[in-house]
């Protein structure tokens, strides 16, 4: 899993079928502390999240689709899972 702010969405009129009805956004990748890592994903939405949020995210086709209940496969890599509220521990700061 990683760590992301959402910074906008990304849309698209030709898409596959797996992408049909759902929200595509854009995520600068973050360090445990809120700093920017320096990379970016495009992600499905899954909980609703809005530009600012940090959000949790999974990284991983088989995960992916497995969270959003698509049996058929599918180009689908990464989906935000939730929103954060804190970070603690060391690395956080």
């Amino acid at each position: 899993m990683k760590l992301g702010r959402v910074v906008g969405t990304v849309v698209s009129t030709v898409k596959a079928p797996i992408f049909e009805g759902r929200t595509l956004l854009l995520v600068d990748l973050l360090n445990p502390d809120g700093s920017l890592s320096g990379g970016y994903l495009i992600a499905m939405d899954t909980v609703g999240a809005g530009a600012g949020e940090t959000v949790l995210i999974v990284d991983e086709g088989g995960s992916a689709r497995q969270v959003i209940g698509a049996t058929d496969g599918g180009p689908l890599r990464t989906v935000v899972v939730g929103i954060v509220d804190a970070v603690e521990g060391p690395a956080a700061g």
